[in-house]
């Protein structure tokens, strides 16, 4: 098998549902994306923008009607049953059998996956996942968080070089979100490439390096997180003053407002400096006691870019 740079190359994929009143859904259109090997790599979109469509498709539960894609450098449609050996997949949905213990599932799915008894890690991964002390709890026992953690270590068990998480922190806590992601981050520090689809673009922006934006089955945008935060360089300043002043008339530029003695500026920092500011304030002896600053984050790009593409 050749080198790959990426562990999943995906060209000009379409799928299209047929419902009952053989009316079309076009989940997904012309769909490309390239996951690099080693990444942590973040797929956004609102609902229904093609995000599970795609992983089911690398997982095998659903056709596309065209299009390439490898996994690994091995062509899904060539070698289907060695493409998926290269991927562990963590679904939406808590589907955990409650009648078995965690031990017990990782050894069984295991044993799906051909993984000789020799090889087996099963206590090694509830550890790493820090289900350890539940390893012979039945499963209808573990709390939410707990079972989200099981679906985890199910899909590490035959050792995948890529996982994909797709929700990995719907509906968990937030100690337990830190504590995934902390899980997620030394997963990747040990080679695996990390794919996870979120809502919470607080998660993308904390742990991705490189994020695609899909909408309607369409990528929209397809950048490292510097550069699709540098796409918006909106940036929000509160001066504190000692009193209320009039505004100088080289503010208006910055949509100036003064509330009481609250000076609030909006400026784009791609051409402007703080330091711009702060002279025309001395210039005009206004005197401040305390600076704020709010910059734009994911979140403020995710909408603009969905909303753009929507009109």
């Amino acid at each position: 098998m050749s080198d790959y740079n990426y562990s999943v190359e995906a060209n000009n994929v379409n799928k299209t549902f047929i419902k009952n009143n053989n009316l079309e859904i076009k989940a997904l259109v012309d769909f490309n994306i390239n996951i690099p090997k080693g990444s942590i790599y973040g797929l956004l979109g609102p609902n229904g923008a093609g995000k599970s469509t795609f992983i089911n498709i690398l997982g095998g539960l659903v056709k596309k009607n065209s299009g390439n894609i490898k996994i690994c450098g091995i062509d899904i449609d060539v070698n289907a049953k060695f493409s998926r050996k290269k991927i562990g997949i963590v679904p939406q949905e808590l589907n955990i059998d409650p009648f078995f213990t965690p031990i017990e599932l990782l050894e069984l799915q295991a044993g799906l996956y051909g993984v000789r008894k020799k090889d087996r890690k099963s206590e090694e991964i509830l550890s790493n996942v820090g289900l350890l002390d539940q390893r012979n709890a039945y499963a209808r026992t573990l709390s939410g968080g707990m079972r989200r953690r099981l679906l985890i270590a199910k899909a590490l068990v035959h050792n995948p070089e890529i996982i994909i998480l797709d929700e990995p922190t719907a509906g968990v806590d937030v100690n337990l979100r830190n504590n995934l992601w902390n899980y997620i981050r030394s997963l990747n520090s040990k080679g695996t490439t990390v794919c996870l689809t979120t809502h919470y673009l607080e998660e993308a922006e904390n742990l991705c390096d490189s994020i695609t934006i899909i909408n309607k089955g369409t990528v929209i945008k397809n950048d490292t997180k510097e550069n699709l935060l540098n796409l918006i360089g909106k940036k929000s300043v509160s001066f504190i003053l000692d009193k209320s002043y009039d505004i100088p008339k080289e503010l208006n530029k910055f949509h100036a407002e003064m509330k009481a003695n609250k000076l609030i500026l909006n400026y784009d920092k791609k051409e402007t400096q703080m330091k711009e500011i702060i002279n025309i304030l001395n210039i005009n002896k206004i005197n401040f006691l305390e600076i704020n600053t709010y910059e734009s984050d994911l979140e403020d790009i995710f909408l603009d870019l969905i909303k753009n593409n929507n009109e």
